[in-house]
């Protein structure tokens, strides 16, 4: 029988108990309590590896993850420096405005791999989140480490610009675009130098590939200098082509970056989730302070005019 006690879904998860899992990461979507159990648990464990893929409406982002899918188990590694057997994809989808129901399309896109008992893949709702990914992903991504996953690929809904904020949750993140798309201001609009570690032109096999190729070049060329130039990639993920080259160019990047100072993308990392989970308190925090019969005093200071909105919230902070 699944528990639904965090410490035993942990437990059971690390077992292999999908439905365990499944349970472990619809509590870090709900809120609550359990959701706070459940992160200072996955929080003790090992991070995975996170890979995330970005890109515009119909770049073909999940197909792209759907065939980096099958060279990930087929090579097992990162270059032998650490084996894994498994893979879970994280497909965060944008939500009904009424509902907050995610539409599942990336997972639906996947059932090649519904039955791989390798395989693990879940869609995560928005939420309404601006950014594309929901404050739930971090603490997602943790649950799967503690779940045994070493490696876990995020996709992210593109809505109107490129999603930035993968980066944000990514140890290497990919950025996919079609031939044709965009000049090197729109690129450069888009905040992609700050956010790309590799670039990837999807469905390479149609015409305008030589001038996003240029296009991008320029766009590195005018940003600032980095260590670790994004290389231009070529793939046509329908047939696979390119998907190959693609891992091999994640996997060096992450020997860069093992190669540095191995504690700055984590430090950064965690400083991303601390001030969100910070700003969810801080708003829960607002949410209570703004009821009672202190608040409603303040209010009719305000309406008097004996008072001033600045001095009303201080004395309200000073009251709690």
């Amino acid at each position: 029988m699944i528990s639904s006690d965090p410490g035993e879904l942990v437990e059971q998860a690390r077992e292999g108990s999908r439905t365990a899992l499944a349970r472990l990461l619809t509590f870090v979507e709900s809120g609550g309590p359990q959701q706070l159990a459940t992160a200072a648990l996955a929080y003790r464990a090992n991070a995975p590896y996170v890979v995330g893929i970005t890109g515009p409406p119909g770049a073909g982002k999940s197909t792209l993850t759907d065939q980096m899918i099958n060279v990930v188990l087929e090579r097992g590694s990162f270059n032998g420096a650490e084996d894994f057997n498994q893979v879970s994809v994280l497909c965060v989808d944008p939500s009904s405005p009424f509902t907050g129901g995610a539409i599942l399309g990336d997972r639906i896109r996947m059932q090649g791999h519904a039955t791989n008992e390798h395989v693990f893949i879940r869609s995560m709702a928005t939420r309404g989140h601006l950014g594309g990914l929901s404050l739930a992903v971090p603490d997602a991504l943790r649950v799967l480490g503690a779940a045994n996953f070493r490696l876990v690929l995020v996709e992210t809904v593109g809505v109107g610009q490129m999603e930035v904020e993968i980066a944000s949750a990514a140890d290497t993140t990919i950025v996919v675009v079609n031939p044709g798309w965009g000049d090197a201001m729109q690129a450069n609009k888009a905040g992609l130098l700050e956010v790309a570690d590799i670039f990837v032109i999807n469905k390479a096999d149609r015409a305008g590939v030589r001038e996003t190729r240029r296009d991008l070049e320029q766009m590195l060329e005018l940003g600032a200098t980095h260590d670790w130039r994004p290389p231009i990639l070529e793939t046509v993920a329908t047939d696979a082509t390119g998907i190959g080259e693609l891992w091999d160019a994640v996997v060096n990047h992450r020997s860069f970056i093992e190669g540095g100072p191995k504690d700055v993308r984590r430090r950064a990392r965690l400083r991303v989730e601390l001030d969100k989970v910070l700003s969810v308190m801080v708003r829960s925090r607002v949410g209570a302070l703004a009821h009672g019969d202190a608040y409603e005093g303040q209010i009719e200071a305000l309406l008097a005019g004996t008072t001033d909105p600045y001095r009303a919230a201080t004395e309200l902070l000073g009251d709690e």
